[in-house]
């Protein structure tokens, strides 16, 4: 029977082509001239597929790519509304009748004060003890060689976030000066241990040096991981219209703040209209390429907890943010990286004003997680702030404790000026103090 078949289908096969030659050439031309779309040329080798049309924006993305936005400041918005809150306020009297040095060291009394409650120790001897009662072998805690070069070019920004342990704001006028910034980069290409160039502020972009170093950086090192630390709101500030071509061009490393995917929380936390100008921001980095998978543009994002707690765990929460982003917005990204918020500056007086700081101080010790230890930032990190001075880290910036110096706020501590590779700095000993412990709670900070 299937042998049958197949004989039936042959025999078809050739009456077709025996009625195709019977009816000639010329017929079959005549018959072809009357359809109207059998033209396709011999060559076909020219023939070229075109990339298919991209499909219209859906309306989520539509809505919430603000481009309405471009060229609009935060800065009014966020003065008007630090003129009326009373934290700001309180913070400027203070500072006004202490001075930053003895506000700064008041705030390191009140750390140890809750601390002493608890009887808890230096950081330093609790790491110590810590690794005593573990099978691990004990943790000198020295400094590695340095993979990261911080560089904060200045305090300058267009939001005051709550949470800012640089107590950065649209008031700060602090700048690095290309002078300074000179030196960092004829220290980079000094030293060839370090493979990452993170840059941050205040909002960096806004510094008058911001672009100077991407540019040469790049032309130095190639190779090199350039981080911009960006709040994403500066995206839509006059001035920087081309800001997303320019980290394009360069293949700067963006990574984002974004410390919730609901706008309430997030205009809580970073002030009023953040959050709708976060979301266009985001969308317009994906529309030049980042956070798109082979792109080359890597797109991180930053979560921080808006109160007195501890990040979620990272993974489960990254997937939660891929959700809801791509569900409600549109928006990809690369990766989420959480950070345990450190009990300095603007987010100390936070604690210290709603009688939260003892109980947060406690939260941090009693989740110290002893496998952060040797990937603590200060160990493989230089910071340089934006006067020249350098520092383990960036809270250790602020707090005034800078490398080569016992002293708070020495004038006379290390400069970028005093070294030309980072590798001298390698029996520098870490300045640790008692906001170390947000670095060890849980994940961690960086």
């Amino acid at each position: 029977m299937l042998r049958n078949n197949i004989l039936i289908k042959s025999l078809d096969a050739r009456r077709a082509l025996d009625t195709r030659r019977l009816l000639g050439s010329t017929q079959l031309r005549n018959f072809a001239d009357k359809l109207p779309d059998y033209k396709t040329t011999v060559n076909v080798a020219d023939i070229k597929l075109s990339k298919p049309p991209r499909p219209p924006p859906s309306p989520k993305i539509s809505k919430w790519r603000r481009k309405d936005l471009h060229g609009q400041t935060l800065i009014s918005s966020t003065l008007a509304e630090m003129e009326v809150d009373e934290d700001f306020k309180r913070t400027l009297n203070d500072l006004k009748t202490m001075g930053k040095k003895k506000m700064t060291m008041e705030e390191r009394k009140n750390r140890r004060r809750a601390l002493d409650e608890m009887g808890v120790p230096s950081f330093k001897d609790f790491v110590s003890e810590s690794f005593s009662r573990s099978s691990s072998p004990p943790d000198p805690l020295n400094r590695h060689p340095t993979q990261i070069l911080q560089l904060n070019v200045g305090l300058y920004c267009n939001q005051a976030c709550g949470h800012c342990h640089v107590e950065s704001s649209p008031r700060r006028k602090e700048m690095m000066s290309l002078s300074t910034a000179s030196h960092c980069l004829e220290i980079l290409g000094n030293s060839p241990n370090v493979n990452t160039l993170d840059i941050t502020g205040g909002a960096p972009e806004l510094q008058t040096s911001f672009r100077y170093i991407v540019e040469e950086a790049r032309r130095l090192r190639p190779d090199i991981d350039i981080i911009d630390r960006c709040n994403l709101t500066v995206v839509h500030e006059p001035g920087q219209e081309d800001l997303i071509e320019f980290l394009k061009e360069h293949k700067v490393h963006v990574i984002a703040s974004l410390p919730c995917y609901s706008s309430a929380n997030v205009n809580q936390q970073r002030g009023s209209g953040v959050f709708d100008r976060s979301i266009s921001a985001l969308l317009a980095l994906n529309e030049a390429g980042y956070g798109v998978e082979g792109s080359g543009l890597v797109l991180d994002l930053v979560y921080n907890p808006l109160g007195a707690f501890l990040p979620p765990p990272q993974e489960a929460l990254e997937d939660k943010y891929h959700s809801e982003l791509q569900e409600n917005f549109g928006i990809t990204f690369n990766n989420l990286y959480t950070m345990t918020n450190m009990p300095v500056k603007r987010f100390a007086d936070f604690l210290h004003r709603r009688s939260e700081l003892s109980s947060y101080m406690e939260l941090l010790v009693r989740n110290f997680n002893l496998d952060t230890v040797d990937n603590l930032m200060c160990r493989n990190t230089v910071s340089v702030g934006w006067d020249g001075k350098i520092y383990d880290c960036d809270f250790n910036n602020q707090l005034g404790f800078a490398v080569g110096s016992e002293k708070v706020f020495d004038e006379n501590a290390k400069n970028v000026e005093d070294v030309k590779s980072l590798d001298e700095l390698i029996e520098d000993s870490i300045k640790f103090d008692n906001h170390c412990y947000g670095c060890t709670a849980g994940m961690g900070s960086s």
